[in-house]
């Protein structure tokens, strides 16, 4: 019969330690990869950006144009409004129950009051070498995404856009 003293049981606790703690170590990685990949950045947050002018996916059509007045062009499935020569919004619905279905913001080159990427992500994005940006982030949580864009070159556009998600 072997016996150990209590120095070589924890000898021996150690080793098992030090061979079992890079296992544990990489099998916590492949887990945290396989998150990332299943939830992208959005999956679990609530957007800072959520309405455009206090409008706001899920809205009636008859509340927007409450809200915003009469738009440049009417329609059932799309208004259409002008907010001045630097700034324009489309407003899309659902044809069968009039709800907004997207939001679809442009400002053009020196408008005021351009929605930033810091207002829509709460931080810059990569602004690529030509000068244009463009990020998408899904929010299933609370069932749309949101883009924003900017054009390349001096006078740049600048698009917000809010679009429902597809129903699963």
């Amino acid at each position: 019969m072997t016996r150990f003293s209590r120095s070589s049981e924890l000898l021996v606790v150690q080793k098992a330690f030090l061979l079992i703690l890079p296992l544990l170590l990489v099998s916590f990685s492949v887990v945290q990869a396989q998150r990332s990949k299943a939830a992208p950045a959005g999956a679990d947050e609530e957007p800072m950006f959520h309405d455009y002018r206090g409008v706001q996916i899920g809205w009636m059509a008859d509340d927007v144009r409450k809200k915003l007045g009469a738009p440049a062009d009417k329609g059932t499935e799309q208004d259409f409004y002008v907010f001045g020569d630097k700034e324009t919004a489309q407003f899309m619905y659902d044809k069968a129950t009039g709800k907004v279905t997207a939001i679809s913001v442009d400002f053009m080159s020196g408008a005021t009051g351009v929605i930033t990427p810091q207002q829509v992500f709460g931080a810059d994005i990569e602004t690529k070498p030509d000068g244009s940006k463009y990020r998408l982030v899904r929010y299933p949580k609370v069932g749309y995404w949101i883009s924003y864009s900017r054009t390349a070159g001096e006078t740049p556009i600048v698009t917000v856009t809010l679009q429902k998600l597809p129903a699963q």
